[in-house]
């Protein structure tokens, strides 16, 4: 599936500005100001302590947010067990192939992030980083559960987690590597909960995205770029490590890119398009949350409503 051509972030914002304003002033009624959202569980932090916030004291619009794998954020939306008006994906091509056709069918890119390892420093593996040993050679000594993934069959950060095993082995000469480390990580069905453990001292490590990190205020080890997803140049060499989730979805190795739309049958359309439209335009937000933004982004794909003049 091919992506739209790139548009300016200026170009952008001042067209669904235009279009998300004007029809907030004449469609929402002051009495119900409020938003709902259905985000990729990395980014529970990212909208409840920054864009959140400064989205309802410059709108006067309240973001009800909640929070999962973006699988099954999918899910979720596929089934109608939720119904929100905006919905957040950390994979921008499982959006598109889970949810165009039938619930949307455009969506805008607004960010990136990086894989790697958030980790306690007072553990054998967070001193092993710290002195330069390899963390793939920290990772096969560590015991049984000292490391957590997030659900693979239900989280891009999961299967991406299981593709840089892959490609770590592959990049490292590490013989049976993706295999060992799946028979020995923790798989942590809460995507906002990876970091908690590290915290409390249960768990050593987790392989997460870097703002999940910032987010705990905790140390982050950067995956090279090999297997870290962030180089939009290595697409065809991330595609190279494949995962299959239960219900059938095979996703290949993919550049990390966040993206959002607004559902066709939301309650509050109009307020959906303005919390789009805030988020593209405040890429200092997303920043300071951990997240990379990029000259490139926000991005627009597919049939983008006609009152946005892209």
């Amino acid at each position: 599936m091919s992506e739209e051509p790139t548009v300016s972030r200026r170009s952008f914002v001042a067209a669904v500005g235009t279009a998300a304003v004007g029809s907030a002033a004449g469609c929402l009624n002051m009495s119900s100001q409020s938003v709902s959202l259905l985000s990729a569980g990395s980014l529970a932090t990212t909208f409840e302590d920054y864009v959140g916030p400064a989205f309802a004291e410059e709108t006067g619009i309240n973001v009800h947010g909640e929070y999962y794998g973006t699988n099954a954020v999918m899910r979720m939306v596929e089934d109608r067990t939720k119904h929100p008006d905006v919905i957040v994906s950390a994979d921008a091509t499982l959006l598109r192939d889970r949810l165009y056709g039938e619930f949307t069918d455009w969506d805008v890119a607004f960010a990136t992030n990086s894989l790697g390892i958030g980790y306690r420093e007072a553990t054998r593996f967070g001193e092993g980083l710290a002195a330069g040993e390899p963390w793939y050679e920290l990772a096969r000594e560590a015991d049984e559960g000292d490391i957590a993934i997030s659900d693979p069959d239900l989280d891009p950060l999961g299967y991406r987690a299981v593709q840089a095993f892959e490609l770590a082995e592959a990049e490292h000469g590490l013989d049976g590597f993706r295999q060992a480390m799946l028979s020995s990580v923790y798989t942590e069905p809460e995507e906002p909960q990876m970091m908690a453990g590290v915290e409390t001292g249960s768990r050593a490590a987790a392989i997460v995205y870097r703002n999940m990190a910032v987010d705990h205020d905790l140390p982050f080890f950067r995956f090279p770029d090999a297997y870290n997803f962030s180089d939009p140049e290595l697409k065809d060499h991330y595609a190279t490590a494949t995962y299959t989730t239960d219900d059938g979805y095979t996703v290949p190795g993919r550049p990390i890119i966040y993206n959002m739309t607004v559902n066709e049958a939301a309650d509050s359309p109009e307020a959906g398009r303005k919390l789009v439209s805030f988020v593209a335009e405040n890429p200092e937000i997303l920043d300071e949350a951990g997240l990379t933004t990029r000259s490139s982004l926000p991005r627009t794909h597919g049939s983008v409503p006609e009152a946005i003049d892209v």
